[in-house]
């Protein structure tokens, strides 16, 4: 696929997921009651669908969550003047919450109900300035391990045209929830 028809293909499904979560629940953070039952991963499909509210950050930094599958995650964003750092490149803050991003989700896909995580460690390499060459990039994440203790996985941030920007790695707790925190079943 050339690279401009990897972009139409991507802005076209940018433009499909945008339009789900702007008819669904929008920007919020989901209620207990909504996510009883459910594992990472259906919250994550629910998500998507514009059933559950996604995070407020994916609107200031402008991103979203494109796909998920079982221990994978891709996030799609637009890096613009917003993003800037001082020398006028995309703030590696940036990356680094983008990468974040499709790393945990990825993590929260292998979670079944009653389960949860946090990042315990991020390490990101940033390989590549992003110019204008990039309208948009991916993040996609894939765990790598996922056990009862700990999960660990990758991702890579990259063009339409393949252009890889930067990668990072993840080590995430994973514990059980307390039952104060847990939705109702």
């Amino acid at each position: 696929m050339t690279q401009m028809n990897q972009l139409e293909a991507w802005l076209a499904q940018e433009q499909e997921v945008n339009a789900r979560l702007q008819a669904g629940a929008g920007p919020g953070v989901a209620k207990p009651e909504h996510l009883a039952g459910k594992t990472g991963l259906e919250m994550m499909q629910a998500m998507l669908r514009g059933e559950l509210p996604y995070p407020p950050i994916a609107k200031t930094l402008d991103f979203m969550l494109v796909e998920v599958g079982e221990g994978r995650a891709v996030f799609q964003g637009t890096p613009g003047p917003a993003h800037l750092n001082p020398m006028g490149t995309i703030h590696g803050g940036w990356y680094a919450t983008l990468l974040d991003s499709a790393l945990g989700c990825a993590v929260h896909t292998m979670m079944p109900p009653g389960r949860g995580y946090t990042t315990a460690e991020l390490g990101v390499n940033l390989v590549r300035a992003i110019n204008a060459k990039a309208p948009r990039v991916r993040a996609e994440g894939k765990v790598i391990h996922c056990g009862r203790q700990l999960a660990t996985a990758e991702a890579r941030l990259f063009g339409p045209d393949g252009t890889l920007y930067a990668h990072a790695t993840t080590t995430c707790l994973v514990f059980e929830l307390p039952q104060a925190a847990r939705p109702a079943a």
